[in-house]
């Protein structure tokens, strides 16, 4: 359950230090800060297709600086990092990857806690599966490390599970959240939209139902379609293009209008709506001073029903309902 006492927005930090300075990178933190954000996103390949060196680690660093240079700042916001997609050797990823294995698990925490200048994270996230390593192997390493809470990304539901119910063998924690792609609009099946790198790595009926059943949180990536909903130089990508969706956002520029918002607004309230805490990887104030307003905008139980119903069948729900 998403605790609505704090902001439910999260701040995605990937291009922190890359293609977002660091001063404008101190900028949007101490802006999110301020507008009562708490949980900052980042992994430990963040990253390396944008750096110099071809390795990740410039976003912890830049965040590591941050809470450096913030005396107290710390006891206000939550740290979540991934690891295993870190690549190898420069454009090895992602046939070349460091994995989830125990040792690989134990040597990329403690790096991502050097840099990031802490001594416990408040989430662990598995960036995305590693076949070659059994699900078993991966919890039992977690199981020592200093994370208070430990989440799985761009996996399927069945290594979930099997991951799970280890932990609770083992007596240790087990996973609590998700963190997958996630947005109004709906990819035609069978594609990826553009940025999800991953087999598993759009929320998916089963996820959303899995989640829902055993009270995980649900953390969306790229929900804002990396700005297409509003801006008219960013076309929405293709795979979104079907009758589905037309219909769909025929329902948001309904209701947006009736609500005085922008789409990529009532998208964030949407999917509040649906249990689901949005990330947002904006790296302009605005962006991010119009995401806080998009979580804080209360639409209407019929205006939900609108967006919902817009392709519904009798047969199916695009997320799962309680």
């Amino acid at each position: 359950m998403i605790d609505m006492t704090q902001s439910p927005l999260v701040l995605g930090a990937m291009m922190f230090g890359t293609q977002i300075d660091e001063d404008t990178s101190f900028a949007l933190l101490d802006r999110f800060v301020e507008r009562g954000g708490q949980w900052i996103d980042t992994a430990n390949c963040y990253s390396f297709w944008a750096s110099d060196s071809g390795h990740g680690g410039a976003s912890e660093r830049v965040i590591g600086r941050w809470l450096a240079a913030r005396p107290g700042v710390r006891d206000r916001v939550k740290i979540a990092t991934k690891l295993g997609a870190e690549p190898v050797e420069p454009g090895s990823w992602p046939e070349r990857r460091e994995g989830l294995s125990a040792g690989a698990v134990a040597a990329a925490f403690a790096a991502s806690l050097e840099r990031l200048q802490v001594d416990r994270v408040d989430r662990l996230w598995l960036h995305m599966e590693d076949r070659s390593t059994p699900i078993e192997e991966t919890v039992g390493a977690l199981a020592g490390l200093a994370a208070d809470s430990f989440g799985v990304s761009n996996h399927p539901t069945w290594q979930v599970e099997r991951g799970r119910a280890h932990a609770r063998a083992i007596g240790a924690l087990p996973f609590d959240a998700l963190q997958l792609n996630a947005t109004y609009l709906r990819p035609r099946p069978g594609t990826l939209p553009p940025g999800v790198a991953h087999r598993f790595g759009v929320l998916s009926d089963e996820q959303a139902d899995y989640a829902a059943e055993h009270e995980m949180e649900v953390w969306a990536y790229t929900p804002l379609l990396s700005g297409a909903y509003d801006n008219p130089a960013k076309p929405i990508p293709q795979v979104y293009d079907h009758p589905g969706n037309t219909a769909r956002l025929q329902a948001l520029d309904a209701v947006a209008g009736e609500a005085g918002a922008t789409r990529g607004q009532v998208v964030l309230a949407w999917l509040l709506s649906r249990g689901i805490r949005p990330m947002l990887g904006g790296s302009k104030l605005y962006q991010l001073d119009s995401a806080f307003d998009g979580v804080d905008l209360k639409l209407g139980s019929e205006q939900l029903e609108r967006l919902d119903a817009a392709d519904h069948s009798p047969w199916a729900s695009p997320y799962a309902q309680r």
